[in-house]
């Protein structure tokens, strides 16, 4: 028992096996091979290292967004002039990624809590049982006080008064002006992976620079003040069309960066992409047409509270980063050369299906690759022994 395991544990530790390999010519099989082992080398190679760079692995990033907004609006409405600044225009202030530029507006002035009636398109009404007393209208403007105005024809409300009559948008847009106004895009980004810091105000841009640049995809790309004519431009719309009744833009800012190569390569390239529909396209739903909000200023006149409400079209822009970096790794290099010639068994499984299922000499092929044993109960017998009895030779093929 003991001198058995003594040898098995010799067998085991001390021998070596390898496959059986049989070289066959045949001018099929060889062409065949050789294709299939080129396709192979052709994924591996181009797809796998020179498209996909197999040979190096990812870091993902994380980014800020800093903006800034100049550029001065002049209006003249029923006889009234007004300069509007960034600090009139812009909605929130605080420079955030995601924020709104007023292009055209409906105002009501004085407006102070009291008693008045409904707009001519809302609230009708032929007798004060139509307005119920308390009673609130999902697009009303106030509490109903249970009177009908006869000269209206209209339910009297209890709202901040008079009454915001937003319907006449104005056209052409009140402040065309914001054509000409520019952004300032400061935007920071990390690979932590790799320890490496970007900033999108790259080498060759200083103070001086900054100071005459705009954004020109062909001239100054990598410019980082926009003028927002040209964003609402790039992302394939009329800037009148949206200026009037407001859109959304979202501007993308790619890093793809190899760092294989110097870090100066590692640079931002700017998207511009339109997030809504255009105004002709959304005139047949007639429902949500444009981008619109509204902000009150509120002061005390006379000991009584006061307010300026605004209605507000205007251009969101959403900015957003992707940012991906990639360098050398032996890691996926190795993986991505051994899945690779594990894929060349391809070749030899395709190879042997033709050889020994399709070619005419499949038999003589079979007998050359595979050596068949028997039990000792049963007379040993081999293949081409066997194939003679049946009455057929290797050499019949």
């Amino acid at each position: 028992m003991m001198n058995s395991l003594a040898t098995a544990l010799s067998d085991f530790f001390f021998e070596y096996e390898t496959p059986r390999q049989v070289l066959v010519r045949n001018k099929h099989i060889g062409v065949v091979c050789r294709l299939v082992q080129l396709a192979v080398l052709g994924y591996i190679v181009g797809w796998v290292f020179l498209y996909e760079k197999g040979y190096q692995s990812t870091g993902s990033a994380v980014s800020s967004v800093l903006t800034k907004m100049k550029g001065v609006g002049f209006t003249r409405v029923n006889g009234t002039e007004r300069v509007w600044d960034v600090a009139d225009y812009v909605f929130p202030e605080q420079g955030d990624s995601s924020f709104v530029i007023m292009t055209n507006y409906i105002m009501t002035e004085g407006q102070r809590q009291g008693t008045c009636p409904e707009p001519s398109d809302q609230g009708l009404c032929k007798s004060d049982r139509d307005c119920d007393e308390g009673k609130f209208k999902r697009t009303g403007h106030g509490q109903m006080t249970g009177k009908c105005v006869n000269e209206t024809g209209t339910c009297e409300v209890f709202a901040w008064c008079p009454i915001e009559h937003d319907r006449e948008i104005p056209n052409p847009p009140l402040l065309m002006s914001s054509e000409n106004y520019t952004l300032f895009i400061k935007n920071s980004i990390t690979f932590p992976q790799f320890q490496v810091f970007r900033s999108n105000l790259v080498e060759g841009i200083d103070n001086k620079y900054l100071k005459s640049c705009i954004y020109n995809e062909e001239k100054d790309r990598y410019c980082p003040i926009f003028r927002l004519g040209d964003i609402v431009k790039l992302a394939n719309f009329e800037f009148s069309a949206i200026a009037r009744e407001g859109g959304t833009i979202g501007i993308i800012i790619s890093w793809e960066c190899n760092l294989d190569l110097p870090i100066k390569y590692c640079r931002p390239e700017y998207q511009f992409h339109g997030l809504y529909r255009s105004v002709e396209e959304e005139e047949s739903a007639k429902a949500s047409v444009g981008y619109n909000f509204r902000y009150a200023k509120y002061y005390m006149e006379g000991g009584v509270e006061k307010r300026t409400l605004i209605k507000v079209f205007g251009i969101r822009l959403d900015i957003t980063v992707r940012g991906e970096a990639r360098k050398f790794d032996i890691i996926p290099t190795l993986t991505a050369i051994g899945s690779g010639v594990g894929i060349f068994g391809v070749a030899t499984v395709v190879c042997d299906l033709v050889l020994l299922h399709v070619l005419p000499k499949k038999n003589l092929y079979k007998n050359m690759k595979f050596k068949y044993t028997v039990s000792q109960e049963e007379e040993p017998v081999l293949h081409s022994d066997r194939m003679k009895k049946n009455g057929s030779s290797p050499s019949e093929d």
